[in-house]
């Protein structure tokens, strides 16, 4: 038998992970990424983290610089470069994790599913066939293959290559 360990999760399972304070799209300081906060990229008008509890390995969170809720808040430079971030997105992790396919979406608004919903966000989301086993339906636990420090180590260089 092979063992699923995952107890980076085990606190957000179980409700216990501490309450982020402030806004988790934006970090604290003006660095371009940070291990510590998982943000793998931040410029003028963009961040873009790994999701700390994710749905698949991968699981990035692209989001505006500005604090908004909605689209129709975004300008014309603001949605150009979020649409521009969310296919570079793609493209890197397809190049580093080879997913068979990727889930794009957006939740506005609580009712929707936003769990941050002040802050619009993208979450991209790395799909294998077959991604996900017995231990969803049974306990509603989702795996992850690889440690999310490996997966920044990963992604990291890529996404600082876009800011040269």
């Amino acid at each position: 038998m092979k063992t699923l360990w995952t107890p980076w999760r085990m606190e957000h399972v179980t409700g216990q992970a501490a309450k982020y304070t402030g806004c988790l799209f934006e970090p604290p300081g003006q660095a371009h990424y940070s291990k510590e906060h998982l943000l793998l990229f931040r410029d003028e008008m963009r961040v873009v983290l790994l999701n700390r509890f994710p749905y698949a390995n991968g699981h990035l969170l692209v989001a505006p610089r500005r604090h908004l809720a909605d689209l129709t808040e975004l300008n014309t430079n603001e949605q150009m470069a979020l649409m521009d971030m969310l296919s570079q997105s793609c493209t890197i992790l397809r190049r580093h994790l080879q997913p068979h396919g990727l889930n794009v979406g957006l939740n506005l608004g609580k009712v929707a599913g936003a769990g941050i919903a002040d802050h619009l966000h993208f979450h991209v989301v790395p799909r294998w066939e077959d991604d996900h086993n017995f231990i969803t339906v049974c306990a509603d636990i989702r795996t992850i293959p690889q440690h999310i420090e490996t997966t920044f180590d990963l992604l990291v260089p890529d996404f600082q290559e876009l800011l040269a």
